[in-house]
């Protein structure tokens, strides 16, 4: 069994992205993983100062949400991040939270295994290879993590428009299970 912390960044409750993360979340709880959902909406995230307190004292001198979601990310084997593409990039407020998830660097993180999950207005696939670069650059600074899938939601201009592609949102259920 493994502990599954499934990242939803999107302001939208019900968003093509957060659609296609609960179905993942599914699949992965039916394998008999520990599943825990949690979404950035309402949550409190300022940028991060650079000032590396985290590092050097344990601890982030901003006081948000953020420092208990990098708690999560940081007993977690898998991490699951969920975005909406805007402008080809993963949303703002996960590139906001990846950068207040400094403290991992110096930590005993858990994680090994990273999957993406995005949903775009854009007809092509090729609309997250941003976004996937992102996360690979975020990826590349933990010794021994690896993304291990990535599924991207085409067309998915209008909210609902996931929970029409049943095949998708088998593919997100199986990428789960697999976990």
């Amino acid at each position: 069994m493994k502990k599954v912390l499934v990242l939803s960044s999107s302001l939208h409750k019900g968003s093509n992205s957060e659609t296609l993360a609960q179905e993942f979340a599914k699949g992965a709880a039916e394998a008999g993983n520990k599943v825990e959902f949690e979404s950035l909406r309402g949550k409190k995230i300022g940028f991060c100062m650079g000032c590396l307190a985290c590092q050097k004292k344990g601890k982030c001198v901003i006081k948000d949400d953020a420092p208990a979601i990098t708690k999560k990310m940081e007993s977690a084997d898998v991490i699951v991040f969920a975005t909406p593409i805007y402008y080809y990039e993963m949303s703002g407020q996960l590139k906001t939270m990846l950068d207040r998830a400094n403290s991992l660097y110096s930590s005993d993180y858990k994680f090994r295994e990273i999957y993406l999950l995005t949903s775009a207005a854009d007809t092509d696939a090729k609309a997250m290879n941003i976004a996937k670069r992102g996360i690979g650059g975020w990826i590349a600074c933990f010794d021994g993590v690896k993304l291990k899938g990535a599924l991207c939601a085409t067309g998915a201009e209008s909210a609902g428009d996931v929970k029409k592609n049943s095949a998708l949102l088998k593919k997100a259920f199986a990428m789960g299970k697999k976990v």
